[in-house]
């Protein structure tokens, strides 16, 4: 088991900084010159070349990425281009906003996931079964920001139950308004996500229920229930626990989508802004943090499944 967490921690690293490496430059590749954002239209030559000296655009591509990578190690994001104030402090302050989004929507998906899936294997045979497959797979077919226009529709214009966007001034201070303001988009992607998770929650049920150590128990004399919670968790839950790293990590991207829907201040307004004002630091630095969070998250699936699947904890040679 150390072993692997030793080679797991050398590809994590590894795969961190060739992501680095593939970000630089596909925004290097884009057309126009990252001091355009600092220019007018009728910028002069001499102003075009001071604001290339600014931002360093002026420098080979090689120095521009070894003076960018060398930042990442000290952990400094750099400064944005339109605001000269550091990324990192903003980004972390728009976290607020958007891991409790994330986290709330995949509480939520996993708990609506866990219940469509396992009823739709269990009674596959029925005709609510068969819907709550039907409606698992519609589900992953629907934009997640047409979702949250309906909620924002129906809850919010027509019943007047929750606001339709924004966050408050103070942010946490008060929790019950940070709540309500996160209601409507922490649905909007649990909704689309459990229809996801749903599908393999089906399937792992569907393994379990046909299995021979469940018939085995129950000819024992063990009740479903009983021979579910002590066989069929632990095998049912190491397919489903691979897929979940991915799925929270999707969540994590869908959150930054729906802040867009309801102008919540997290890193999805920051990423657009940067976008729209090519400000590179700013953007460079929340995809950073978002590689960063999709690997880490992976990383954790990947260990939490060896630990409930003593199998999984040998290697092809036998060594742990």
């Amino acid at each position: 088991m150390t072993k692997y967490i030793l080679r797991r921690t050398a590809f994590l690293v590894v795969s961190l900084v060739l992501a680095m490496i593939v970000l630089f430059l596909l925004l290097r590749v884009l057309p126009g010159d990252p001091s355009n954002a600092l220019l007018s239209i009728n910028a002069t030559p001499e102003q075009i070349a001071a604001a290339q000296k600014q931002v360093g655009s002026d420098q080979p591509l090689l120095a521009q990425f070894a003076s960018w990578f060398g930042g990442m190690l000290r952990f400094d994001l750099g400064e944005s281009f339109i605001t000269s104030l550091p990324v990192g402090p903003e980004i972390a302050s728009r976290l607020a906003v958007t891991i409790p989004l994330t986290l709330l929507s995949f509480a939520l998906a996993l708990v609506l996931a866990l219940v469509i899936g396992f009823v739709a294997a269990w009674k596959a045979g029925t005709w609510y079964g068969i819907a709550l497959s039907a409606i698992s797979q519609l589900g992953i077919a629907v934009p997640v920001f047409w979702v949250g226009i309906l909620l924002v529709s129906a809850f919010s214009i027509n019943l007047r139950w929750f606001p339709s966007g924004g966050f408050p001034r103070d942010d946490w201070a008060d929790p019950a308004a940070a709540l309500t303001s996160l209601a409507l988009p922490v649905i909007t992607v649990a909704i689309v996500m459990s229809a996801s998770i749903a599908r393999y929650v089906r399937s792992a049920t569907l393994d379990v229920i046909g299995s021979d150590y469940l018939r085995n128990s129950r000819a024992l004399g063990s009740s479903f229930g009983q021979a579910m919670w002590r066989h069929g968790l632990r095998n049912g839950a190491v397919p489903v626990i691979s897929i979940l790293g991915i799925e929270l990590a999707t969540t994590f991207l869908g959150a930054v989508v729906v802040e867009s829907v309801f102008t919540l201040p997290g890193l999805g307004s920051m990423l657009l802004r940067g976008i729209s004002q090519h400000d590179y630091p700013n953007i460079q630095g929340i995809l950073f943090v978002s590689t960063l969070a999709v690997l880490l998250i992976g990383f954790a699936a990947d260990i939490l499944q060896r630990v409930i699947d003593p199998r999984l904890r040998h290697s092809i040679s036998g060594n742990r």
